[in-house]
């Protein structure tokens, strides 16, 4: 398996807007986990009329801290990079509070979950509905500040990223992460979609990323090149896992993921179904029954024995 240049530390402090640049500050949402990593990075970007880029969950303190960090300040645009549960509640009662709009893509009509029952921690925000629809190439400005939209399905069908032109920094939501690799959760989430979005993103030639859970990323080329060539390894071992015989999502997990927590199996069980499905859309291997978490798989043969 390619090796990614995860970073495992930083520094940062709950309940704050800490400076991360001229234009950017960040506040962690205290809902730390297993898929939080250390809590939802909420970003303000500008100096007097603000985004703010994932606000994250309704909990006290992080709404205190929201106040606090927003206090003298005119939040013009509440902008998500996707509907999940730990990104966007936060946003309506602080549009609320604000009186500004909400921009992001409304997620399709689709269950995260299908086939066996597994639901991921993080989970949907089944209200989450923007007042204004994104799309790929739109652009808000503030008075220090451009940010552009950039399409980036994949993690979720809905998933945008934002591109601050003023410092060649890309926000990527959970579409690129500093501390793990992103699910890709079927059936809104779609691995060749995944993979071209990051193939997207690297000819871009960002000079920083900044996920919403962990640290920035400063080596963003050999960093993004790594998590291409990372998604790749994985589907051929899921398609070798095949080979020798394993048949079931939850048997290919248990077989390749030898080396994470297992309370991360549900979250690896979506993206092995992701790479399963892929395999199948490209004629490597075929599904008896529908292409869900309960299917049965193998490598395609004009003579199925499945």
């Amino acid at each position: 398996m390619t090796k990614i240049p995860f970073i495992h530390t930083y520094d940062f402090e709950y309940g704050i807007a800490e400076p991360q640049s001229r234009l950017v500050s960040r506040i962690t949402a205290d809902n730390p986990g297993p898929f939080t990593y250390t809590g939802t990075g909420v970003y303000i970007v500008g100096t007097k009329d603000v985004a703010i880029i994932d606000p994250g969950p309704i909990t006290p303190a992080h709404t205190k801290a929201l106040d606090q960090a927003l206090a003298g300040k005119t939040l013009t645009h509440i902008l998500l990079t996707h509907h999940h549960a730990d990104h966007s509640p936060m946003a309506a009662p602080l549009a609320k509070k604000h009186d500004c709009q909400i921009y992001g893509c409304p997620p399709r009509d689709e269950a995260t979950t299908n086939g066996a029952g597994i639901k991921l921690d993080a989970g949907d925000d089944l209200g989450f509905a923007p007042d204004i629809v994104l799309k790929d190439g739109d652009v808000f400005t503030g008075a220090d500040w451009t940010l552009e939209t950039v399409h980036t399905p994949g993690h979720t069908s809905n998933h945008m990223c934002f591109a601050l032109r003023q410092e060649n920094t890309l926000f990527s939501g959970d579409h690129i992460m500093g501390w793990a690799t992103s699910v890709v959760i079927p059936p809104g989430g779609h691995m060749g979609d995944y993979l071209a979005s990051l193939r997207k993103i690297e000819r871009q030639n960002y000079d920083i990323i900044r996920p919403t859970h962990g640290p920035a990323i400063t080596h963003v080329q050999p960093f993004v090149s790594a998590y291409i060539e990372h998604r790749l390894d994985r589907e051929e071992q899921v398609f070798q896992a095949l080979e020798v015989g394993h048949k079931a999502v939850m048997d290919i997990v248990a077989h390749i993921y030898t080396d994470i927590d297992k309370r991360l199996y549900p979250a690896a069980a979506m993206s092995v179904l992701s790479h399963l499905i892929h395999l199948c859309e490209n004629g490597r291997a075929e599904c008896a029954g529908n292409m869900n978490l309960a299917g049965h798989y193998a490598p395609y043969s004009l003579h199925p024995n499945f």
